[in-house]
């Protein structure tokens, strides 16, 4: 009996402290020089939960030695850590962080009439208290910016005005952007904390060095989440060949950290980027006039940009940009784009688009396009493609495309392509011409010596007539119009003749069944009698009346 009420009570009591939050369940806890991670394990041991917390701000093999009798685990942990910790429950856990440091501001007594004034401070993450390496600090207005050193430190210099009071705002990937106001012409510090930008389940963006500590029945582990910041514009332009080696990497931290941030001024001038009228902030500002002296990297153009060497947009461009070497822009172009060398557009272009080497389009392409060696459209085209050497359209061209090697496409051609060698087209609805003409299917023409239609027309001819007693050929193309390719001889002991010859023809279907088939041809043939001093050609219009007996004989 007694053991029964003693199981009961114990049960009770089990219920009882699973009932209360962590941070007021009872505990006794007898601890000598124990490290830190032991003391909270056996801590969490006697509670019944678990401790989560950043080994950085923790220091675990720290010792530690204290006493406590049926107190509360808030008491002991407030016995344990000084007041710049504080403890928050999720669970069956208690998170031990940083208590957030709130913002304070020391500003000189007077008022400086110096044109400049100086503002510096400490940027610290919220939960952790670590100060925060490479976050930008940015006045709107002014567009005058810094980033942060590796202890969260900064100093920013700003214009005096006449305003009464000046924002400052704080941004790095992961975090929550925060804006203080603070009074001009006075030099100042301050201390400022981010907040970590939480999942969508509600986790927190954490770091590699966060660990995780559970009881001794649970394993220990390293967490850390990695996700892509959100609402923030991607690096394109600086993922390029040329962003990577023209732009410095604090010029793309501060890209990504203010992706969120754009403004529009009426006009600027650079020298290279970062070294210009917007200062270290022109990559977030959309230019109605943009000079390049050498060249420029901003975010954008609605109107005119100009630039010696290069211009770099980080977004869209719309009626006229113009570079002495080459145009990288990581949105769409509307209008009118010239290039020395190359121009790269890595979202789609409406307009006139000529570069002395190579264009590429990564998106659609609706216009005109001259490349003197290539041009390249990752998505559709409509309109003309002329490029000495290749033209290259990975989805459907609506136009023409004029190259003196290469046309491709591949997806369907309505349209022409028109090359001095060799013509691709996944589905051809319009015309080729070209030596070699290649497509998977066609309801087009193809003109060409060599025309090949994969799922098409494809016929090898055996015959003799008066002058040759071997005469085969091969026909290939579609019915509206094929080519054919064919060569002779004359086996007898008297007079040798070779022959051989190009053609082209089209098949019509005379019966329901497709069984009585008409083939007008016209054919020239080249007849070698011995010598090439004389030009032996043999031009004829065959009318073919042919009987399909079989599928593969007619």
């Amino acid at each position: 009996m007694k053991n029964c009420l003693l199981i009961v009570v114990l049960f009770c009591s089990a219920l009882v402290m699973s009932a209360q939050s962590p941070l007021n369940r009872v505990v006794s806890v007898d601890i000598l020089q124990q490290r830190m991670d032991q003391a909270l394990e056996i801590l969490s041991n006697k509670g019944n939960f678990y401790f989560s917390y950043n080994s950085r701000i923790v220091r675990r093999d720290s010792l530690v030695t204290f006493s406590a009798r049926n107190r509360t685990v808030k008491d002991v942990l407030t016995q344990l850590f000084d007041n710049s910790f504080e403890f928050i429950e999720s669970g069956d856990y208690i998170i031990i962080r940083k208590a957030p440091i709130r913002v304070t501001m020391v500003t000189d007594k007077a008022t400086r009439e110096d044109r400049f004034y100086l503002v510096n401070g400490h940027v610290y993450d919220e939960n952790s208290g670590i100060g925060i390496e490479e976050a930008t600090v940015y006045e709107k207005k002014q567009l005058s910016s810094a980033l942060t050193n590796g202890d969260g430190s900064f100093r920013i210099r700003l214009k005096s005005s006449k305003a009464a009071t000046a924002e400052l705002t704080f941004s790095k990937t992961f975090y929550e952007d925060a804006t203080i106001l603070i009074q001009p012409k006075h030099n100042q510090e301050l201390t400022i904390t981010l907040k970590p930008l939480e999942l969508s389940d509600g986790a927190v963006l954490v770091s590699p060095d966060d660990y995780l500590l559970r009881s001794s029945t649970q394993p220990r582990r390293d967490t850390f989440v990695t996700q892509q910041p959100p609402d923030t514009v991607l690096m394109k332009v600086e993922r390029t060949g040329m962003g990577r080696f023209l732009l410095s990497s604090k010029q793309k931290i501060q890209s990504l950290n203010l992706g969120r941030f754009f403004t529009t001024r009426p006009f600027q001038i650079s020298l290279v980027p970062g070294l210009g009228s917007h200062g270290k902030m022109g990559a977030q500002v959309i230019n109605n006039f943009s000079l390049n002296v050498l060249g420029g990297y901003t975010a954008g153009t609605k109107g005119v940009e100009i630039g010696g060497v290069f211009n770099i947009d980080k977004k869209s461009v719309s009626f006229m940009q113009v570079a002495g070497v080459f145009n990288i822009v990581g949105g769409s172009v509307r209008g009118f784009q010239v290039a020395g060398v190359n121009n790269t557009v890595l979202d789609s272009l409406a307009g006139f688009q000529v570069g002395g080497v190579n264009n590429t389009v990564r998106g659609k392409f609706k216009g005109f396009q001259v490349g003197g060696v290539s041009n390249f459209v990752g998505d559709s085209m409509r309109g003309a493609q002329v490029a000495g050497v290749v033209n290259v359209t990975r989805k459907k061209i609506s136009g023409v495309q004029i190259a003196g090697v290469l046309n491709f496409s591949n997806q369907t051609v309505s349209g022409v392509q028109l090359s001095g060698v060799f013509n691709y087209a996944k589905r051809l609805r319009g015309l080729q011409i070209g030596v070699i003409n290649i497509v998977d299917s066609s309801d087009g023409y193809s003109i060409g010596l060599i025309n090949v239609v994969l799922k098409g027309y494809h016929k090898f001819s055996y015959s003799i007539n008066e002058l040759q007693d071997v005469h085969v050929g091969i026909k290939t193309g579609n019915r509206r119009l094929y080519s054919i390719l064919d060569a002779g001889l004359h086996t007898g002991d008297s007079a040798k003749l070779y022959s051989f010859g190009y053609g082209v023809g089209t098949e019509m279907r005379l019966n329901k069944k497709k069984t009585l088939l008409l083939n007008p041809e016209l054919h020239s043939e080249y007849l070698y009698l011995g010598t090439w001093n004389k030009m032996n050609l043999l031009n004829k219009v065959q009318l073919n009346v042919g009987i399909r007996l079989h599928r593969f004989i007619t």
